[in-house]
């Protein structure tokens, strides 16, 4: 079972390194710059993986690991600089393929301006749509009236999360979202409300920051990641994550950067 799992990968240029069967407890796949490895931790039913596609003239595969009742997939393959690997959300419907994988992991506006405005190829990095720049699209956006110099950041960091390195907006604008306050013992936030409500000396001590969580951001100007090409942004762009984190299964990803 590992020489077929290695040289599915092998197809699309890419080792993989994962121990012998049987394989029991919870998945882990590593990314790094030398390829894949899966680890498994723990106890439990053994743990099927297969590739269900793969295209080596797009160095890409969709990779199905059943864990119990638990069925994830996930697209690993190759963007510009380094090998990657995205959990594909587990409400996608119909994912089959490296195809309607990469669609699962188009945010739906996206996908509903390819819908309507039907590109030459919906995957390049650049189309009449967006421009995408890893997991980051960025949408042309109408912004009426134009960004003022004080409401618009220099140089502000864009990032999926912690242990990732940001991308770097030369212009960005943020707007709306939801206002919180996280600390140390609450640090996915609470309400402004429920902030309020706490006693003025808990306020004062509990060493709160203010956030904005899921605000609009807008891009313009260059955008810098050290993994990928630098693009330039002509006019202001709405930015859009991909799906990825909606999917339960990114728990079992780790980058190796």
């Amino acid at each position: 079972m590992n020489e077929v799992l290695e040289r599915r990968f092998a197809a699309m240029g890419a080792r993989l390194s994962l121990p012998e069967r049987p394989w029991r407890g919870a998945p882990r796949i590593n990314v790094g710059s030398g390829g894949f490895s899966i680890r498994f931790t723990g106890s439990g039913d053994e743990v099927n993986v297969e590739v269900v596609d793969v295209r080596p003239q797009e160095r890409h595969l969709l990779l199905l690991v059943r864990d119990g009742e638990e069925k994830s997939k996930f697209l690993c393959g190759h963007d510009e600089r380094h090998w990657f690997v995205a959990a594909i959300p587990e409400s996608a419907r119909g994912v089959t393929g490296v195809t309607t994988a990469k669609i699962a992991l188009q945010p739906e506006t996206v996908q509903e301006l390819i819908a309507r405005v039907k590109p030459k190829d919906q995957f390049r990095r650049r189309n009449e749509v967006y421009v995408r720049q890893g997991e980051w699209f960025f949408v042309p956006a109408n912004l009426r009236p134009e960004p003022t110099r004080a409401q618009t950041l220099q140089n502000e960091p864009l990032s999926r999360g912690a242990g990732s390195k940001a991308h770097v907006m030369q212009f960005a604008l943020r707007r709306g979202g939801q206002a919180v306050y996280a600390n140390w013992h609450h640090q996915r936030g609470i309400s402004e409300a429920d902030f309020e409500r706490l006693s003025p000396r808990d306020r004062k001590n509990g060493r709160w920051t203010r956030f904005v969580r899921d605000p609009e951001v807008y891009a313009r100007g260059s955008v810098r990641h050290p993994d990928h090409a630098t693009i330039h942004l002509a006019s202001w762009h709405r930015v859009l994550m991909n799906t990825e984190q909606a999917a339960r299964a990114m728990r079992h990803v780790a980058f190796l950067d």
